[in-house]
């Protein structure tokens, strides 16, 4: 059976963790692997997670839980920790105050793209869904901004980061050789998901559509903290992949259409 590897960042995250470590416990689908990368934390988020560990360990579900903390350069990092340790067929990035939106969601993954009747050479590059934002308590505020377009490749991203990381499951043994570029300090997901993508393309494995809302994102990640930072970021990720011209008339095209 499809093995999915939920991956949690975390650092001093007590506040906002345990509806994330709720939301991957009452997943219905059991071949689930969890791991919880901790940056040394000095607040309650490690008594937390032994405690989500201990009730998975309790539970009727087949979940595995580990749980690694000690100090990093970063979440990407981190994110490259959680990628090395990954040995699930897919790999999730669910941070610490994200959450699958329903019990069944990874179920629904499964039986949309009807992964375990391929052979695992088969299975798509990346499976993506939509993405709802929620607020700090993990009430829903709106559908993201930007959604994923019917047919994603590697060049969609031109337009912006169509596909939220959290929504973006990659397939692992794809992934292990494309970790984050830890230069970036805001925007290496955009980079890594754009070499997956261009990866996938080059071993023609299809990028799948999953077609429901497969996460919950809060609202204020380190992203949206360091809003203006990571948008110099992400200009000079999307020069990298699609050129210095056609990036410079895209964010042309941007300002205009958001006077407009």
């Amino acid at each position: 059976m499809i093995r999915f590897t939920v991956v949690t960042i975390t650092y001093n995250a007590e506040a906002v963790l345990q509806r994330t470590l709720d939301s991957v416990l009452r997943q219905t689908y059991d071949e689930v692997e969890h791991l919880i990368i901790d940056g040394a934390s000095t607040d309650g988020t490690l008594a937390m997670a032994e405690t989500y560990k201990q009730r998975s360990d309790e539970s009727e579900s087949e979940h595995q839980v580990i749980i690694a903390s000690e100090p990093d350069h970063g979440i990407y990092d981190a994110m490259n920790k959680g990628l090395t340790q990954a040995s699930g067929d897919y790999i999730i990035y669910m941070n610490a105050g994200d959450s699958f939106p329903a019990a069944d969601t990874l179920e629904q993954v499964v039986r949309r793209c009807r992964l375990n009747e391929l052979p695992t050479a088969e299975l798509p590059g990346v499976l993506y869904g939509n993405t709802d934002i929620v607020d700090g308590e993990g009430r829903y505020l709106r559908p993201r901004r930007l959604q994923p377009p019917e047919r994603l490749t590697w060049r969609s991203f031109r337009q912006g980061m169509l596909v939220c990381h959290q929504a973006f499951y990659a397939r692992t043994d794809i992934a292990k050789n494309l970790q984050f570029d830890t230069r970036y300090r805001f925007s290496a997901d955009v980079d890594w998901c754009i070499r997956v993508m261009r990866e996938s393309e080059r071993m023609s494995l299809p990028l799948y559509n999953i077609g429901i809302v497969v996460a919950n994102y809060m609202e204020e990640g380190a992203t949206t903290k360091n809003h203006k930072a990571s948008l110099c970021e992400r200009y000079l990720v999307m020069q990298h992949h699609y050129g210095v011209v056609q990036t410079f008339l895209l964010h042309c095209w941007f300002v205009v259409r958001a006077i407009l």
